[in-house]
């Protein structure tokens, strides 16, 4: 099989991987490409039907033990955690978080999130220009505000983990990569041994409790590790889905004016962003533990990396119709921009939620508001995985400015 060379495609796939995609899945479900990332070779797994079904085949480990060795890669996380796990041990962690990341603690950090996104409205609506970059001014400080919240680490030093978590996901140079990883893993078991020494009324503190029933607990690489996938998981993908967001809406001004004219749609208007342009493009690797027949292609075993494109799935005609639409009104369950299967993201409740609320006071106070950016001028983080703008300059449309 050819392999498909996505990283000589530079910045053109990573602002349309959309096009490149849907070139790929009418030829099939399977196909062998070279990464932005470093390079490296991998199988894509294209379209909605052959996606859903490889998130939840268990033949697709998520162990980086199962990697094989030949593979130019590197895990970026820190410490054991569930996204690197396959059951036992992934159903050990998952219920040992679910059990504490539970629906009424994320309904208890609704007002919060409230009171955090009418805080940076108030400044951003402050600024002499009446204009702002929505990265910068809410996208990324709300979600890691929140996060922060919930595991209790409210001196996090927010500068530093954003340069790291973005260098670590998305740069594709793998010596900063690796660097990124190392620096975030140093600052993450600092940050978990001052917990132990000072815990709280918090997420992190009462991770490192045994449990009541069996007395089980995280071990002390695996609360790092948790720590990381909390950390990184529970403000990337938040971060993105406002930024994604936004950028639809304002680039589909009757749209727009639909969520303006009855606030109600907003559920559904976050569910139609996740699906149209979701930020996670494809998750975390997969490594075969034997060859896998998908849509009459075999992948190899012995641990060859698999990437499954959601962003893809979200726009196969065969499950959307018209998928390249961006429609508010339309049924968009059945997308799997938070994956599908046992790995399902977790912590969708509280990213809905942040969604919800930021868009909701975003819309409602800058009645106004509008790119300042050519769509075309945007610059889109490379790599793979994560889907979102670098910055969003806006015009808060303020009288006068």
């Amino acid at each position: 099989m050819a392999v498909v060379d996505l990283a000589a495609l530079g910045e053109s796939f990573t602002r349309d991987p959309y096009s490149v995609y849907a070139r790929l899945r009418a030829q099939g479900p399977v196909h062998r490409i070279r990464m932005p990332e470093g390079g490296a070779q991998a199988w894509l797994v294209v379209g909605y039907e052959a996606g859903r079904a490889a998130l939840a085949d268990p033949r697709l480990s998520k162990d980086w033990g199962k990697a094989s060795p030949a593979l130019p890669l590197g895990t970026v996380s820190s410490g054991p955690h569930m996204l690197r796990a396959d059951p036992p041990d992934h159903t050990r962690l998952r219920k040992l978080v679910a059990r504490e990341f539970t629906a009424r603690r994320v309904e208890e950090l609704a007002p919060r999130i409230q009171k955090t996104a009418d805080a940076l409205l108030d400044r951003m609506l402050a600024a002499p220009d009446g204009r702002a970059d929505l990265v910068e001014a809410l996208s990324f400080p709300l979600p890691i505000s929140v996060i922060c919240e919930l595991l209790g680490v409210p001196d996090l030093d927010r500068a530093s983990f954003r340069t790291w978590s973005n260098e670590a996901l998305d740069a594709t140079d793998p010596a900063v990569r690796k660097a990124a990883a190392a620096s975030m893993a140093r600052y993450l078991t600092d940050l978990v041994h001052g917990k132990r020494q000072h815990p709280g009324d918090d997420l992190l503190s009462a991770l490192m409790h045994p449990a009541h029933d069996d007395g089980d607990r995280l071990s002390a690489e695996e609360l790092i590790g948790m720590a990381w996938l909390l950390l990184v998981a529970g403000h990337e993908t938040t971060v993105n889905l406002i930024s994604n967001g936004v950028l639809a809406l304002l680039t589909h001004p009757d749209q727009l004016a639909a969520l303006r004219a009855d606030p109600s749609l907003i559920d559904g208007a976050v569910e139609e962003i996740l699906r149209y342009d979701g930020p996670v493009e494809t998750p975390t690797y997969r490594f075969t533990t034997e060859p896998v027949t998908i849509g009459g292609t075999v992948i190899p075993g012995g641990g060859e990396l698999v990437l499954v494109a959601l962003a893809d799935a979200n726009r196969d005609p065969a499950r959307f119709a018209a998928p390249g639409r961006f429609d508010i009104s339309r049924d968009a369950r059945g997308h799997v921009a938070f994956g599908h299967g046992i790995h399902y993201c977790l912590g969708a409740p509280l990213a809905r939620l942040e969604a919800r609320i930021a868009l909701g006071t975003l819309l409602g106070r800058c009645p106004g508001l509008a790119l300042d950016i050519h769509p075309a001028a945007i610059t889109w983080r490379s790599g793979m995985m994560i889907r979102g703008p670098r910055s969003l300059p806006v015009r808060l449309g303020l009288i006068g400015k």
